[in-house]
């Protein structure tokens, strides 16, 4: 198996696609991107104001046009938005030349780390829990869906996610190959 032309990483906002993606990609020497952060600089303005200005729909055109201009970067790992994978045409694009990981975690942890972040538009209520309780029981099946790996990340650190990543992407070397056997044996 040779490494994918490209990583996609989905999940929830706080699974850390951001911080998993760019040690991800140091790690298998691939450039990192970030759609949210590209789309910020492009338009001059954060995310929360793109909300505010353009609503919801207006930023999620702007994501499609984004994810349809990466999807023919090679040797790149992507790190998306939270809700990237709503639109079915963002889903075609996100599966094309590539593998999907979708970094996994419960709501409790993404309460956890975003509690303190003001750059999400969604979560600015009273509330942020039954927000992130809504869109996980909408997206989670479609990360699912979506997935060609699903890698959980409560009470990992990133080094283990990327490391974990790592060896399930990575050419099997025969010293892997043959604890694999020697494991299948085991089971039998």
């Amino acid at each position: 198996m040779s490494l994918p032309k490209r990583v996609v990483l989905v999940g929830p906002m706080g699974a850390g696609k951001s911080t998993i993606g760019r040690m991800l990609a140091k790690e298998l020497g691939y450039r990192f991107l970030d759609s949210d952060r590209i789309i910020e600089e492009r338009c001059g303005a954060n995310i929360p104001w793109i909300f505010d200005v353009e609503g919801e729909e207006g930023f999620r055109q702007r994501e499609t046009a984004m994810l349809e201009e990466l999807a023919s970067e090679a040797k790149t790992v992507l790190a998306t938005g939270g809700g990237a994978v709503m639109r079915p045409e963002n889903r075609q694009l996100l599966k094309q030349d590539a593998v999907v990981v979708y970094l996994k975690t419960s709501i409790e942890q993404q309460v956890e780390r975003t509690r303190k972040d003001r750059n999400r538009p969604l979560l600015q209520n009273d509330d942020p829990e039954a927000v992130l309780r809504k869109l996980f029981s909408i997206r989670d099946p479609l990360y699912s869906q979506l997935a060609d790996i699903t890698m959980h990340t409560d009470r990992k650190s990133p080094r283990l996610v990327v490391r974990q990543l790592v060896n399930r992407m990575k050419p099997r070397t025969p010293r892997h190959k043959r604890q694999v056997r020697k494991e299948g044996r085991n089971h039998v």
